[in-house]
């Protein structure tokens, strides 16, 4: 028999008593602890936002004087700060335009801890395709030298995905937190130093989006 998942773990209960509104919380903040990818005052997106963990600890770090935008599927419903805005939508519909608070200033950091709803049958290849959209997103979204925080399920599309990657960062490297779960095939792609395209970016079409369920909670439940 398949070993029992458990979904009261001590992550679970850590991010309960701390306030956090899923365990994935942990997740960001050992990235940002062996990577330093979020500082004070930072322009910050968060692709697939819900329910809110990776806004809450982006905003503790870029502080007041940062901002933090969120978009998502489902609906973020607790208010987080007033500096953090988030958006009901579809980053494969949505014009990222609109996503910039200050059309003169792009994001310094892109976040995703998008995955697809699993099914147990081709999820890495959805959560490839995720990953591809954040690549296409982000000559409208992000800065020179901005860093790139993305969610991928390991499969045959990764290795040449995180070769794409690092022809566009000057540094690219993978983890799984130890917030992850062990049966997770998850991976998280921390990419820095990016180099926008030199000629300029048409914006990103609208290609037919990957079935439902593409924020952080998917169909696995809080947290995940």
């Amino acid at each position: 028999m398949a070993e029992r998942r458990i979904l009261h773990d001590e992550f679970f209960k850590k991010a309960k008593a701390e306030g956090y509104l899923a365990r994935s919380a942990y997740k960001l903040k050992e990235i940002q602890e062996r990577h330093r990818i979020l500082r004070s005052g930072m322009n910050v997106v968060d692709l697939g936002c819900a329910p809110g963990s990776w806004l809450q600890v982006a905003r503790e770090i870029v502080g007041a004087k940062g901002f933090v935008v969120g978009i998502d599927l489902q609906e973020v419903r607790h208010n987080i700060a007033p500096n953090v805005l988030t958006i009901v939508g579809d980053i494969f519909k949505a014009d990222p335009t609109k996503l910039l608070a200050d059309p003169a200033r792009k994001f310094d950091v892109v976040l995703s801890d998008m995955a697809p709803s699993t099914s147990g049958h081709g999820d890495d290849a959805l959560s490839i395709r995720l990953c591809r959209r954040v690549l296409e997103l982000l000559p409208v979204l992000l800065g020179p030298g901005g860093a790139c925080v993305m969610k991928v399920l390991e499969g045959g599309g990764y290795p040449a995905l995180l070769q794409d990657c690092g022809r566009i960062f000057a540094k690219v490297k993978g983890l799984k937190p130890k917030a992850s779960r062990d049966a997770s095939r998850e991976i998280f792609i921390i990419a820095e130093g990016y180099k926008p395209p030199a000629a300029k970016t048409q914006e990103p079409s609208a290609p037919a989006r990957p079935r439902p369920g593409w924020g952080d909670t998917g169909s696995r439940g809080p947290g995940a």
